[in-house]
């Protein structure tokens, strides 16, 4: 399910079922939540651990809050939705509108992919920056309350032991007990909720991990006003290096370089600025010498593996507990999908409470899945390329591999491709639409054949009747 299969956010399809909802981590996919939990209860409250800062800077429960974060369209037209006046906060603050047709440089194939027909914009911003905004949005809502320095203990179980009927917290020295209709995990890949159901008796998710050993370094430099240049030239085999740059909010570049299977971007300037030579295109290492940085740190993080918690699959589950965004899937970072997958699984559950909150986890779960699925295949499929990538492999990768490969070669010379595969790159369409009969034809047509077509069918023969003037 992608944003094109999923009915958009409706406020009036969705009436008050209950009195308190409680969201465990201040993360995206908390924060998105809690915005649609606020239509369904009568107050929210969402606990972190971290201080939640005031001003949009990093914080220490986010390590990688410091590395690109892209919003796809998916997430973008999402958010939007569920937050009016987002975005025009977000360019407030410095975001930058980019267009993906224009001013995004995307290598693939051995080559950049050619502009798209059509416009494509989205707004490029930090993380930082971009979940203060989310942050200030959803504690604006009266119904709900965002608590720093609040520590998730346990889940308080019933009598019964068959449902989740709130938290255990620690804040400030004190211990307390807060009682909610339904519980939602949104901690992320730290998420206990797996060890906490095996310990009480449930049965722990199947977990997929596909391990790409990845590590990523960035740093940032000086941008002058109005240049929205974006590159981006992920790892692929068998080169197991890239890297990318987006303009973001302070007249900077963010500019991050990637290694898989073993490689280790550096964090010293010297030999940062030597792997961004090593890319097979030179745009990357021109930023960093043509401008000034404006950071002396580069930051570095490990991304070991892709993980996936088959919650769908689980033939017994408590009431009153869901488990969101990272806590169900993380993905390859490169590809920018957790965001917006966070989004979309929010939209999903804003669904799921129009139909009340009997069996919700067992409905949520199993729709979300498809979801899951489409951004899982896609970060994963593309892992697979790589011989060292170890994990299940999902069926019918290697078709798609070649497929899409072929489909990104064609691109180089064919907007209409690349265009095709932007929108399902940024889970606005979902991957079936690469196969419709007019991307197949210009996917597997050769390329002469195919220019020679369309340039008869702009300039037809002048031994053809015309249609003008005919009676």
């Amino acid at each position: 399910m992608t944003l094109a299969t999923i009915p958009r956010y409706d406020r009036s399809g969705v009436g008050v079922i209950g009195d308190h909802a409680v969201v465990v981590g201040a993360s995206m996919a908390g924060l998105l939540t809690a915005r649609v939990l606020a239509d369904a209860f009568a107050t929210v409250t969402v606990v972190d651990r971290d201080r939640l800062p005031t001003e949009p800077v990093a914080r220490r429960g986010v390590p990688q809050s410091l590395h690109p974060h892209a919003l796809l369209e998916a997430g973008r037209a999402t958010i939007e939705d569920l937050l009016p006046g987002c975005f025009e906060d977000v360019i407030s603050a410095g975001g930058v509108i980019t267009d993906f047709a224009g001013d995004v440089r995307f290598y693939s194939g051995g080559g950049f992919l050619a502009p798209g027909p059509t416009r494509l914009e989205t707004v490029s911003v930090s993380r930082p920056v971009f979940e203060h905004v989310v942050r200030q949005h959803v504690s604006d809502i009266g119904t709900v309350d965002v608590r720093s320095n609040c520590h998730c203990a346990d889940y308080l179980l019933d009598s019964s032991g068959t449902a989740v009927e709130g938290v255990r917290i620690r804040q400030g020295g004190r211990r307390r007990e807060l009682r909610a209709d339904i519980v939602v995990d949104a901690t992320g890949r730290a998420s206990r909720t797996p060890g906490w159901l095996e310990n009480h008796g449930y049965p722990s998710p199947v977990v997929d991990e596909v391990k790409i050993d990845m590590a990523y370094s960035t740093t940032f430099v000086r941008r002058p006003p109005g240049d929205r240049r974006t590159y981006l030239v992920p790892p692929s085999s068998p080169r197991t290096r890239g890297g990318m740059a987006a303009p973001v909010e302070g007249d900077r570049w963010i500019v991050n370089l990637q290694g898989v299977h073993g490689e280790r971007p550096p964090t010293d300037r010297e030999g940062f600025v030597e792997y961004a030579a090593s890319l097979p295109v030179p745009e990357l290492k021109q930023l960093l010498e043509d401008h000034s940085w404006a950071d002396t740190e580069i930051e570095h993080y490990p991304f070991p593996s892709n993980r996936r918690h088959h919650y769908e699959r689980l033939g017994r589950f408590p009431d009153g507990l869901l488990v969101v965004g990272d806590a169900i899937a993380s993905f390859n970072p490169v590809y920018a999908q957790g965001m917006s997958v966070a989004a979309l699984e929010a939209l999903i559950l804003h669904h799921s409470l129009a139909d009340g909150l009997e069996d919700l986890a067992s409905r949520f779960f199993e729709r979300t899945a498809s979801t899951v699925d489409a951004a899982w295949n896609l970060a994963v499929g593309a892992d697979f390329e790589f011989a060292q990538t170890e994990g299940p492999k999902p069926r019918g990768t290697a078709f798609f591999n070649w497929y899409l490969g072929r489909l990104l070669r064609g691109a180089h010379a064919d907007g209409v491709l690349t265009d095709a595969f932007v929108r399902v790159l940024m889970m606005e369409r979902p991957p079936s639409t690469l196969l419709r009969p007019t991307i197949l034809r210009r996917v597997l047509t050769p390329r002469r054949r195919l220019d020679r077509s369309e340039s008869s069918e702009l300039n037809p023969r002048q031994d053809q009747p015309s249609s003008v003037g005919a009676r």
